[in-house]
C-alpha cells in the first residue's frame, strides 16, 4: 500500500512505478507549481519528450524537445562547448549539464527560459563510443540555480538501455522537483 503525499493527495513515484506513472506525477507536480520543462535528447532520440507528452495536460508544462543526435548539433543548437566535445566526446557529464542548460534557453518563450532543462547522452550500443562502454549514460537537469548530471551504468540491449535512461531521468527529475517543495 502506498501513502499519499500530504499536500496534494498524489502518491509520489516509487521504484515500482512505470515510466508512464512517473511522467504523470512529474507533469502534475510541474503543473501545480506553474513550471515548465524543455528536453534535450541524444541516445533516447525523442523518447523522453514522447513519454511526457503522452500525459494528458502536458502541453501546460512541456515546452518541447531537441533531439541532438549528431554531436555537432549539441554545439550549434544547444550551445555545448565545442572544445568540450572535441576533448571528451558527447558521452560526458559536463555535456549532459550543458545540454540541459542549453535547452532551457533554446526553448525560451517570449524571452523566458523554461524552468527546467533535462537531458540524456550516452551509449546505447551495440558498440562503445568515445571510449565509453555500452550502457554508460549521463542524464542532466538544469534550472536557473545551475545544472547537475548523474552517471548511469545500464544493462541490456539498445532498446532496454534507451528505455531505462528515460525512466532514470524522469525519476530523478521528479525527486528534484519534489525536493524543492
Amino acid at each position: 500500500m502506498t501513502q499519499a503525499d500530504d499536500a496534494t493527495g498524489a502518491v509520489p513515484p516509487g521504484p515500482a512505478d512505470t515510466v508512464d506513472a512517473i511522467a504523470q506525477h512529474l507533469v502534475a507536480d510541474l503543473t501545480r507549481r506553474g513550471e515548465t520543462v524543455a528536453v534535450a535528447e541524444s541516445l533516447t532520440g525523442g523518447l523522453v519528450v514522447s513519454t511526457l507528452v503522452g500525459v494528458p495536460g502536458a502541453s501546460a508544462v512541456v515546452r518541447g524537445g531537441v533531439v541532438a543526435y549528431a554531436t555537432p548539433v549539441k554545439h550549434t543548437v544547444l550551445g555545448v562547448s565545442s572544445a568540450l566535445l572535441a576533448a571528451n566526446g558527447a558521452v560526458d557529464p559536463e555535456v549532459a549539464r550543458q545540454m540541459a542548460a542549453g535547452v532551457r534557453i533554446a526553448l525560451s518563450v517570449d524571452g523566458e527560459p523554461a524552468t527546467w532543462g533535462i537531458s540524456t547522452t550516452g551509449v546505447a550500443g551495440p558498440d562503445p563510443q568515445d571510449g565509453k562502454p555500452v550502457g554508460t549514460v549521463y542524464v542532466g537537469i538544469a534550472s536557473a540555480d545551475g545544472a547537475t548530471a548523474w552517471e548511469l551504468h545500464l544493462d541490456g540491449d539498445r532498446g532496454a538501455i534507451r528505455t531505462a535512461s528515460v525512466s532514470e531521468l524522469l525519476t530523478r527529475m521528479s525527486s528534484v522537483v519534489r525536493g524543492r517543495e
